[in-house]
Parts: C-alpha cells; sequence; structure tokens
C-alpha cells in the first residue's frame, strides 16, 4: 500500500508539472537552457543573475541546449523522481542498526513519500533545478560505493555543484577518512579549474565578483533565503558589522555542528551525521534557497527523548516543518513573524547545534521507557475488532507538538472551508430551501429576532461582540485548562472537538448555505460587517478570507456546544456547571440576532458535535476510566483532581545501568 502511495504521489507530481504552461513549469531550466535561456547567450552567464549555480554546473547543462523544450521537460522531470527514489532507498538503508524488519519493509517507500511532499523536493521539481543531485551523491559516497577515492570523487563533484558541500570533506577527514577527504578536495578543484579553462570570465565573476555566488538569484534577504547570512539581512542589519556577526555565527555554528556530527558518526549514526552536517552547510551558506534544504529533513534519522511516548516529537516536527509553509504553522500574528520567517532555518540549526540526539550507548536506544496508558472502561463496541483501536495515555502530550498540531489542522480547515464554494446562485438556492423547511416547521424566527436586537443598542453592541470574540476564546480557555489538569480527560476531548470539526467540513463541501445576511429581498441586517451590496457576489474584501456560504452546520454553536458539554461533564462545582451551559445558549442568540445563521444551522452544529462525541467513545472507548484497586487510606486531595484516581504506578522495566530512584521512575 505504501508502494502505491509512492506511485500516486510521483504521477501527481509530473501532472503537475507537465500541466503547466511552458512559460511556467520548470522556470529556472527555461531561463538556463530555454531558447533564449543564458546559456543559449554568448558571454557572460552572470549578466542577468538569472543563472544562479557555479561555472560547472553550467558546463554540465550545456549539451542539454540541444534537446527539444518538451521532450527535456518530461525528462528533467521523470529523472528528478528518479533521482528522489534512489536518495529514498539510499537514506532508508542506512538508518542506523538493530534495524526491525517492519522498519526495514517500510522505511524505503517512507522516506520516498515524505521527501516528494517536502518543500525543497516540490520547489526543485516547479523550478527545474538540480538540488537534489548534490544530496544524492554525497549519500551515496558514504553508503553505496566502495573505496576512499570513488567516495572523494563524488563528494567533489558535489561540491563543485553546491559549494558548501565541501564542509563533508572536512566531515571525512576528522572521522579519520583522509584519503576520502583529500581525494574530495581534489576533486573539487579539478572540476572547479575545468570550469574555470573553459569559462574564465564566468569563473572570475562568480567565485571572486559574487563570493561563490553570494549576490546572485532573488535578493539575499528574501524569505526564500534560509540561511543565517539571510535571517540577519531580515533582522535589519546590513554592512560590515553584520558581515562580521554573519563570520562569527557561521563559525561557532561550525565548530558545533561538525563536533556534533563527528561524534554521531564514532557511534554509528553515519546518516545522523551526514544530515547534521548538511544542516550546518545549510546555516553557513551565504544563500541557502528553499530547495536546498533536503538535510533538515534527514536529521528525522535521529532519536530524541528517554521516553516512548517523546519518541515521535522531534520527527513529527522536522516533517511538519519541512513540508508547510510558515503561515500554516504559525498564526498571522506580528511577534511571531520573526519566527515565523526563520522556521527552516531554526529546524537547521537545532538539528545542527541543539537537539539532544541518542547516543546508541544509551540505555534508552533500544529500549525507551514505556508510555503509561490509561485501563478504559470495556466500551459497547469492545468485542469489534480493532475498536477501539487507540488506547489512552494518562500523561499530557508534548507541548510544542500539540500547539503545532493544532495550528496546522485549522489552517487545513480555514484553506478548505475558504475553498468549499459553489457559488452565490447555489447557495442562494440552499437559502431558500432552509427558510421554507423552517416556515413549515413555524421556527422561522430569525427576521423577529434580528430586528428585535438591532432596535436596542446596547444589546445589539453586547451580540455583535460576543459573536466575534468568545468563538475562539472559550474552547481555547477550555483546552488549555485539562491540558495542565486533566491531560488524560484533554485528549479525549480534543479529539471530539477534531472530529466534529472535520464532520462540519462536509457539510461546507456538500451544502454551501447563503446565511440570512446575503438573502436579497428577505431584509436581514447584517449588524457584525455593516450593509452588504448585493450587487456584488463576493459582497467586498470579506469573500478573500473567508468562505461565507460555510453556513451548514454552525461551528460557532457547534464549538459553543461542545465547551458547555465538557464543562457539565468535567466540572466539580454546580455553578460552574451552570455558567457553561451559558456560553451556548449566548451563541445561539448571537447568531441568529446578528443575521449570521439559520435555526437549523445550530441544528446542523450539535448534530456534529454530537457525531464527535459518538466516534471519539466508539474509537476510543468511554471517556470514564476503569477503577484501580486503590488502598483504602488513599482519599483524592483536591475537589479539581482528576475525577477518576490515576491507577496504581506499576513497576516498569529498568534499562539496563539505570540507577535505582532516579527521577524518570519516581516519576513513573
Amino acid at each position: 500500500m505504501l508502494w502505491l502511495v509512492v506511485a500516486a504521489l510521483a504521477v501527481r507530481q509530473m501532472a503537475v508539472v507537465l500541466r503547466q504552461p511552458p512559460g511556467e513549469r520548470l522556470t529556472d531550466l527555461e531561463t538556463w537552457i530555454g531558447e533564449n535561456g543564458v546559456l543559449h547567450v554568448t558571454g557572460s552567464l552572470y549578466d542577468s543573475d538569472r543563472f544562479t549555480g557555479t561555472p560547472f554546473a553550467g558546463l554540465v547543462l550545456k549539451p542539454l541546449t540541444r534537446m527539444a523544450e518538451q521532450s527535456l521537460g518530461v525528462a528533467w522531470t521523470f529523472g528528478s523522481l528518479l533521482l528522489v527514489a534512489a536518495l529514498g532507498i539510499v537514506a532508508a538503508r542506512a538508518l542506523p542498526g538493530p534495524v526491525t524488519r517492519r522498519t526495514s519493509l517500510l522505511a524505503a517507500p517512507v522516506a520516498i513519500s515524505l521527501l516528494m511532499l517536502s518543500l525543497p523536493v516540490r520547489n526543485a521539481f516547479h523550478l527545474g533545478q538540480t538540488s537534489i543531485l548534490p544530496v544524492l551523491l554525497v549519500l551515496l559516497a558514504c553508503f553505496a560505493v566502495r573505496g576512499e577515492r570513488a567516495s572523494g570523487l563524488l563528494i567533489g563533484i558535489a561540491a563543485a555543484l553546491q559549494p558548501t558541500v565541501l564542509l563533508f570533506a572536512v566531515l571525512l577527514w576528522l572521522t579519520g577518512r583522509r584519503r576520502a577527504a583529500v581525494t574530495g578536495g581534489t576533486a573539487f578543484a579539478a572540476c572547479t579549474a575545468l570550469a574555470w579553462a573553459a569559462m574564465p570570465s564566468d569563473s572570475w565573476t562568480y567565485w571572486v565578483h559574487h563570493v561563490a555566488g553570494a549576490g546572485l538569484g532573488d535578493n539575499p534577504d528574501s524569505l526564500a533565503n534560509q540561511s543565517l547570512h539571510g535571517a540577519l539581512l531580515r533582522f535589519g542589519l546590513a554592512g560590515p558589522l553584520e558581515i562580521v556577526l554573519f563570520a562569527v555565527l557561521a563559525a561557532a555554528v561550525c565548530y558545533l555542528g561538525l563536533r556534533r556530527a563527528v561524534r554521531y558518526a564514532r557511534d554509528g549514526q553515519l546518516l545522523l551525521a551526514v544530515a547534521v552536517t548538511g544542516c550546518v552547510a545549510v546555516a553557513v551558506s551565504p544563500t541557502a534557497w528553499q530547495h536546498q534544504l533536503l538535510w533538515v529533513l534527514l536529521a528525522v534519522a535521529g532519536r530524541v527523548g528517554k521516553g516512548a511516548s517523546d519518541r515521535l516529537v522531534w520527527p513529527a516536527v522536522v516533517v511538519l516543518v519541512i513540508t508547510l509553509p510558515g503561515k500554516m504553522l504559525l498564526p498571522n500574528i506580528a511577534a511571531v513573524f520573526p519566527l515565523r520567517d526563520n522556521v527552516l532555518l531554526i529546524a537547521a540549526l537545532g538539528a545542527a547545534c541543539a537537539a539532544p540526539f541518542l547516543p546508541r550507548t544509551s540505555p534508552y536506544w533500544q529500549r525507551p521507557i514505556p508510555t503509561d496508558y490509561a485501563v478504559p472502561v470495556p466500551a459497547r463496541w469492545s468485542r469489534v475488532p480493532l475498536l477501539p483501536f487507540w488506547r489512552r495515555v494518562l500523561s499530557r502530550p508534548n507541548l510544542l507538538l500539540e500547539l503545532l498540531l493544532i495550528r496546522v489542522v485549522y489552517s487545513a480547515y480555514a484553506h478548505v472551508r475558504l475553498a468549499a464554494t459553489a457559488g452565490r446562485a447555489t447557495a442562494e438556492h440552499h437559502g431558500r430551501q432552509i427558510h421554507s423547511l423552517e416556515q413549515w416547521l413555524h421556527i422561522d424566527i430569525e427576521h423577529w429576532v434580528n430586528h428585535a436586537v438591532v432596535k436596542v443598542a446596547w444589546l445589539k453592541d453586547f451580540f455583535d461582540y460576543y459573536y466575534s470574540t468568545f468563538h475562539f476564546i472559550v474552547p481555547l480557555a477550555i483546552l488549555g485548562v485539562l491540558y495542565v489538569r486533566r491531560p488524560a480527560d484533554y485528549r479525549w476531548v480534543r479529539s471530539s472537538i477534531g472530529f466534529a470539526t472535520l464532520l462540519a467540513l462536509v457539510g461546507f463541501w456538500l451544502y454551501p448555505l447563503a446565511p440570512p445576511r446575503l438573502m436579497p429581498g428577505l431584509g436581514f441586517i447584517d449588524t457584525v460587517h455593516g450593509v452588504q451590496d448585493f450587487a456584488k457576489p463576493d459582497y467586498g474584501t470579506l469573500t478573500a478570507m473567508t468562505n461565507q456560504y460555510a453556513a451548514m452546520p454552525s461551528l460557532h454553536f457547534g464549538w459553543s456546544l461542545w465547551c458547555g458539554v465538557v464543562i457539565v461533564m468535567l466540572a466539580p462545582k454546580l455553578w460552574m456547571k451552570a455558567l457553561g451551559l451559558l456560553h451556548p445558549l449566548f451563541t445561539v442568540s448571537a447568531i441568529v440576532a446578528t443575521a449570521n445563521h439559520w435555526v437549523l444551522d445550530a441544528v446542523g452544529g450539535a448534530a456534529v458535535v454530537a457525531l464527535g462525541f459518538g466516534l471519539t467513545h466508539v474509537l476510543s472507548g468511554p471517556r470514564r476510566l476503569r477503577l484501580p484497586a486503590v488502598p483504602a487510606a488513599a482519599k483524592p486531595q483536591d475537589d479539581l483532581a482528576v475525577s477518576v484516581p490515576v491507577p496504581v504506578p506499576v513497576p516498569v522495566p529498568r534499562p539496563t545501568g539505570e540507577a535505582v530512584g532516579s527521577k524518570q521512575h519516581q516519576g513513573l
């Protein structure tokens, strides 16, 4: 099945590239070897700054100018796919042992899939770049070919295409492979000298005038440049101060990163050592464009964390960072812009200098501290195979990963919601259907409530503020409190609201619906957004930010109902439960009074929330946990404690070399 996924991704990648118009696909390749490309034109390769490769790369690409443009595009795309497949297979076989049979079977297709989904590979496919080839040459040099000379030769050729790859010759020297290091340096010098002899003016321009290509391509302070140099420029530094600071930081990163890489190589984790060295090259390069950042993805080979539940945090963070744009990972808040704009650089620096990768000699390498699972009450569906199929964990999830996942899921939800529209005519037709059904049921109170509230200024302002403010604040506050105080319940209720939101997306796709405020001729007053001009199909700039026809079901009411149910289930005091019920009451009043939803939209919101709780119950069992055998002397100490006592700790197998009474086992 995973190989089928790989095949599907490959076909889709080729289709996406080849379906684009000739002027929009393989744009970098076309500017190099197209009909009017720089490799065709007499004069310097760097006259127009369109060619950013080394002179040796230009020398290698020159013969391709004789191929027909259409056949070259197909051959280049297919060849890039083969390079990605080879890269994934080599990386999968380079995993440090011992490797289980399951890992050996799954590693290659998973690696190829992640590579194809990553931003660097997608960017390289779109632009027609050669950045995949140096990474593959380095991996082949380290894991596939035999002999010091062959390894050094491949690394030298890779460095001639991408100069910062020469750091791998330093890694070879520091790990004792000095013949390979010397061969790599010699091969790099020979390739560079060959290009210098063939194109002396271009070589002078690249190596001296542009200082190894530092001034070529886009502006170095653009977001596409994820190096330390680019980050310093984005922070407003320039001139000699920036150059000195960059040199100091680059030297520090090289020292720390190469020192860690040597340690991991001697520990038997050569793939991790290669990834760390590549991340150092990304950080210290004057320009590290997005298509040159594949080294960051290879850092998933490292193991971080002593506990089994923490083992997947580092790979998940790396995969999210390398496959999704920064705007999906972090909110659109000015305070986090420096973090969002440099997230790939931060990931590279973390892998190179900070991530606490475990050595193979650690007792937790093969036997991490086992996860503490809850003992669930048998569910009604417990006899059905695979249901419930996940086990609930008592401890709280990793905060960084949880925040990233919540942000990514919400970004995907907002993107799908914005795309789920079928046009104004269909949405208004569905609006008339809902209005007619409510008239038949005698629940069409929206017009009366809307106009009654408009006549009372303070009530209108209250509902406008409540509609615009509490939709996100209350659910996030509840999740935050449960994360801190009741982690087992947090996981359960988080899953329920996630299922409800996914089901609501299905409703947005299948039944686009115009809310009352966007129904012409019915006389509704939009109290939140102001008067709508029905002559304009997009109703102003609001449509660019949100899908205004995503009304059925109402997640405003659905999320508020979820909040009320969770508070009633978990609050220890009766007055807290009663206060929690006011939120869905105020919300349903606000969505009707402001003409943003029909009454039946609220019914739809209640339905998806009920289904969300139901799916969570079916898949993970009931929220209530099985009561363990608790000594008679044990009594709850706090009304705010978890409603069901935590199971008595059980003996955990202690890894070899672990001291009795260590903090980890005392915590368990």
